[in-house]
């Protein structure tokens, strides 16, 4: 055994040593950050679902604080869903095309997320007169909504539409919440723990369902490098 070839190596074999212990790690944390989802701003939005007011904001969005009535007749406001990530979308009980797919994905989602804490859904009526607590009672009672992990929600229809336009921007359309506005989209908006917008998905698709959940772990991923 020739100990001087080891002698002579030492130092090398143990800068190698350090080297990858410092340098594989970054490797690995550079992975993750490439990772990391979109933050959507204002101005990363198609001019069309943004409104004119904030079409100009950069960064630093956020959801806006909301005041919503759910399922149970109980008020539900921003901090229920305080440190929690979550995915909101528009509907209506009557709606008989793309909303029936959307309550199955929102449905499929709840159920694969059910035992996990930090997952949330919310649901916007976008007909919220028609909407009432009975009504959103039985819905919620015929899709299977377990209590506490999503809200099916009826409110003051301005403040649901100005939601959907100013905070999520999820419709093309213009308008403001008058009885003569209406919006329907099929998005699905993904929400970070800061309330900030990370994804759109269009939930009468199993595909983007799929895209949706890889996301969620990026997300999770994400919090737990903090």
């Amino acid at each position: 055994m020739n100990f001087n070839f080891f002698k002579k190596s030492a130092p090398t074999l143990i800068f190698l040593a350090v080297f990858s212990a410092v340098v594989i790690p970054v490797f690995y944390h550079l992975l993750k950050v490439d990772n990391r989802l979109k933050i959507y701003n204002p101005a990363d939005v198609n001019p069309r679902l943004v409104d004119e007011s904030i079409l100009h904001v950069q960064k630093n969005h956020n959801i806006a604080d909301f005041n919503l009535i759910n399922q149970n007749g109980k008020k539900i406001t921003n901090k229920d869903y305080e440190g929690k990530i979550y995915i909101a979308d528009f509907f209506f009980t009557r709606c008989q095309n793309i909303c029936i797919a959307m309550a199955y994905n929102m449905s499929e989602l709840q159920e694969f997320y059910k035992n996990d804490t930090d997952i949330m859904f919310l649901s916007h009526s976008v007909t919220p007169l028609i909407d009432s607590v009975s009504v959103l009672k039985e819905y919620a009672m015929n899709k299977g909504v377990i209590d506490g992990k999503w809200n099916v929600t009826t409110g003051k229809k301005k403040h649901i539409y100005e939601l959907a336009r100013k905070s999520y921007f999820a419709v093309l359309d213009e308008g403001n919440g008058d009885e003569n506005d209406f919006i329907h989209t099929e998005q699905f908006i993904l929400v970070d723990k800061k309330r900030r917008i990370r994804g759109y998905y269009d939930g009468t698709n199993d595909q983007e369902m799929e895209k949706l959940k890889e996301d969620i772990v990026f997300l999770k991923e994400e919090e737990a490098l903090k």
